[in-house]
């Protein structure tokens, strides 16, 4: 325990150190500062785009907070994810191919240990990061419109986390099986497929594709009814972390 504990400490320290602190916060405080703004503009921009051609008139709703709100959920859905599974896909693989990861186990630590350690704090990482750019989002919304109730917004996106540790967990299996580059591309194959799914309505219900569009549905203020597909990514996320451990522990390094 005590040489997870350390090693886990290395890895937020590593965290702290290297370009990890900066990719995914960084395009994520990028989208908290501007989804805003870009929501508020948008009727200016449509309009600049439409003005001088004859008879083409589009009427664009005066933007509220709620659209700011719609942008910041439709990020986190898509680009963020896409980083979010680029940047986990070498989280174990990129230490296999360059050989630290025989030096890390030569010290008092599981191949178990090492691998939830990995998850850990890249989850710690996700966390933090969407819970301060969701604050940030919030704060410059308020700016923007003169009104943005946090409530929707954090609720929106903690239904998001938990749907991203659970991409996180299969980034980390897939890390322990492949490349690098195998990994990223197979998470991202993986997550395509959840959101083909969510269009079906039973795996909406029952499976973690119902956490896909729920963030945007609840800022929508539309009913959504997630308490399956939380439970169901929580197991799954376990599950998941524990195929990564048996599949690393099997593994010739």
């Amino acid at each position: 325990m005590r040489g997870f504990a350390r090693f886990l400490g290395k890895e937020f320290m590593e965290i702290a150190r290297t370009w990890r602190l900066f990719v995914l916060p960084g395009i994520m405080l990028f989208f908290a500062l501007t989804g805003p703004v870009l929501a508020k503009l948008t009727p200016e921009l449509i309009g600049s785009l439409t003005q001088g051609q004859p008879g083409v008139v589009i009427k664009v709703p005066e933007p509220t907070y709620l659209d700011a709100y719609a942008q910041w959920a439709k990020n986190l859905s898509q680009l963020v994810i896409f980083a979010l599974l680029i940047v986990s896909g070498g989280i174990v693989a990129s230490e296999r191919a360059s050989g630290t990861a025989i030096l890390v186990l030569t010290k008092p630590v599981s191949r178990g240990g090492f691998v939830t350690a990995k998850f850990l704090a890249q989850s710690a990482l996700v966390i933090a990061a969407t819970l301060v750019c969701t604050a940030v989002t919030c704060g410059v919304t308020l700016a923007v419109f003169g009104e943005a109730p946090a409530a929707p917004l954090f609720k929106a996106a903690g239904i998001w986390l938990v749907f991203a540790i659970l991409l996180v967990a299969i980034a980390v299996l897939l890390s322990c099986l492949l490349s690098t580059l195998a990994a990223a591309g197979t998470a991202v194959l993986v997550y395509f497929v959840i959101s083909i799914a969510s269009a079906w309505g039973p795996a909406v219900r029952w499976s973690p594709a119902g956490l896909v569009g729920a963030p945007s549905a609840l800022i929508a203020s539309k009913a959504v009814d997630v308490g399956w597909a939380l439970a169901t990514s929580v197991a799954f996320t376990g599950v998941f972390l524990l195929a990564a451990i048996a599949a690393f522990d099997r593994r010739e390094l």
